[in-house]
């Protein structure tokens, strides 16, 4: 696997990072805050230009970017979209992002795209079909992609590979890495009854190029307490402690802040992003002294 931290500024030994929003554009550029890194969603950037690019190009003068796929429909049987892959390489070419990324899910049928990240079943069939579609990306990209794991609500009777098999599986297939998002792994364990912890040790390390965390909420459907990844709030305490664990186990990652629903003031994200780099500094700070005693 490459080299994560080549592009990484400085000194950025706990490289953290927020989601960029274009309520906070002016104010990242005048105020620099403490990062290493911003993300953003490739296809709010798939234009041939305008103010949005403008501040972007500016930003990206100051500090290494994520670019973050969510309409790639990488489970798709009926392949990926050329028109939509040649946008997205432009969005790379163009900024030369320190990571690239793609979600585990589903969004178009026969050219209709639906309004959200659907999960898929499993199984040798999917694996294939995926495996197939990242080939292609990586292929007409140029680049490394990391692979999202995703947020569930219900499971499929035709799945029958677990979700860290079949992630380390593509990686084994495609050289691709695996996005880790913590608090998909944590609202996903909730709603469908599994051991989060479990899951997460069955990551293998060193595929893992970056980590994800948010918030969610909870919600009473007839009586049932499910958890909708709404990345709306603040890490949840249980969220943290996952993630503290992760970083004792695989060691130091980019990780990020995502908040895209009732955003805040630039500072609010500043301060979880802070939140998570001295997490990740005890988290390995603890590992050493394990070490040691061992």
């Amino acid at each position: 696997m490459k080299n994560l931290y080549s592009f990484c500024p400085s000194g950025a030994q706990h490289p953290v990072g927020i989601g960029l929003k274009s309520e906070h554009l002016l104010e990242v550029i005048k105020s620099q805050p403490e990062l290493a890194f911003f993300e953003v969603h490739a296809e709010n950037y798939m234009t041939a230009g305008g103010n949005h690019m403008r501040f972007l190009d500016a930003v990206a003068e100051i500090y290494p970017l994520s670019v973050h796929g969510v309409g790639m429909s990488l489970g798709s049987a009926e392949g990926i979209d050329s028109d939509h892959l040649a946008k997205f390489k432009r969005v790379v070419e163009r900024y030369q992002p320190w990571l690239v990324s793609e979600h585990l899910a589903w969004s178009v049928h026969d050219g209709h795209y639906l309004n959200d990240l659907l999960p898929l079943p499993l199984n040798e069939a999917t694996l294939q079909v995926v495996a197939d579609n990242i080939a292609r990306m990586q292929d007409v990209v140029g680049r490394q992609i990391l692979i999202e794991n995703p947020s569930t609500y219900v499971s499929f009777q035709a799945t029958d590979i677990p979700e860290p098999e079949y992630l380390s599986r593509l990686a084994e297939k495609t050289d691709c890495g695996i996005l880790l998002d913590v608090n998909n792994v944590y609202v996903s364990a909730k709603n469908n009854n599994f051991d989060a912890g479990e899951y997460l040790a069955n990551i293998p390390a060193a595929l893992v190029g970056e980590i994800h965390l948010a918030g969610h909420a909870v919600k009473d459907v007839d009586g049932a307490e499910i958890r909708i990844d709404d990345h709306g709030s603040s890490v949840a305490d249980d969220v943290w402690s996952l993630y503290v664990q992760t970083i004792e186990r695989i060691g130091a990652r980019p990780t990020l802040i995502e908040w895209d629903s009732n955003v805040p003031e630039l500072s609010v994200l500043v301060s979880e992003a802070h939140q998570a780099r001295d997490r990740m500094k005890l988290a390995l700070g603890a590992a050493e002294a394990f070490d040691g005693a061992a």
